[in-house]
């Protein structure tokens, strides 16, 4: 697939191209470990259901991923058919958000480059968001690879340092969520990826559980030979 790099003027780099296709786009203690969510249940028959009437199929449970076991995704998936213009310096506190002429409903995808420090939000190939983000200090470093929102909580707050992270989107069983933050240069979090407060509750907004993030460290996410789903 071909590369794709979005320029922008950031002294941390350009965001660059996820899986030849998608541009790439504290609270500090934030926590890294932290206990695992409850697995997801099948919803249970409707109460008052008509004799004979066919029950909608269960809802299958999202497979909850540890921090090394990202899960594999269909390339298709990964095209981009607009990406936002970011004029000018583009430093840790910043963002965009733009709706405008995008559709308005649609798969959302999120995308994490862990070196040009940005996160960017997708809906039907067109970026709708951007931010700078905080990510994982060297002794907890933020996972790599494609995990699913398996848990939403606008009120979360860390089980290990009692830390508020709010607008919370659980990634891994482990304990590593995008969730708001103070994003100041120099710091860092204990694996998460941390954005803006105002920004996370835009992404909040527009994310359901099972929507799927993207993480890289700068180069294309190798899915030639992955099998989807597992």
């Amino acid at each position: 697939m071909a590369g794709f790099i979005k320029g922008l003027a950031k002294a941390a780099g350009p965001k660059l191209a996820i899986g030849g296709a998608l541009a790439g786009a504290a609270w500090l203690a934030m926590h890294w470990i932290d206990r695992p969510a409850a697995q997801d249940a099948a919803p249970a028959p409707a109460a008052g259901a008509k004799p004979g009437a066919v029950a909608p199929p269960p809802i299958a449970p999202l497979v909850e991923r540890r921090s090394d076991q990202p899960m594999a995704i269909d390339p298709r998936a990964l095209t981009v058919r607009r990406v936002l213009r970011i004029d000018g310096p583009f430093r840790h506190g910043d963002y965009v958000w733009d709706e405008k002429g995008a559709p308005a409903s649609g798969p959302v995808i999120v995308t994490v480059d862990l070196k040009a420090e940005t996160l960017s939000v997708f809906r039907a190939g067109y970026e709708i968001g951007a931010a700078v983000i905080l990510y994982g200090a060297t002794d907890k470093p933020s996972p790599q690879g494609a995990f699913p929102i398996t848990q939403m909580d606008a009120d979360h707050v860390s089980n290990l340092y009692g830390a508020p992270m709010p607008y919370a989107l659980r990634l891994t069983s482990d304990g590593v969520f995008i969730h708001g933050s103070d994003v100041q240069y120099g710091r860092a979090t204990h694996g998460c990826i941390g954005v803006p407060v105002d920004f996370a509750r835009k992404l909040f907004g527009v994310v359901k559980r099972g929507d799927l993030v993207v993480i890289t460290n700068g180069k294309m996410l190798d899915v030639s030979k992955a099998k989807i789903g597992g």
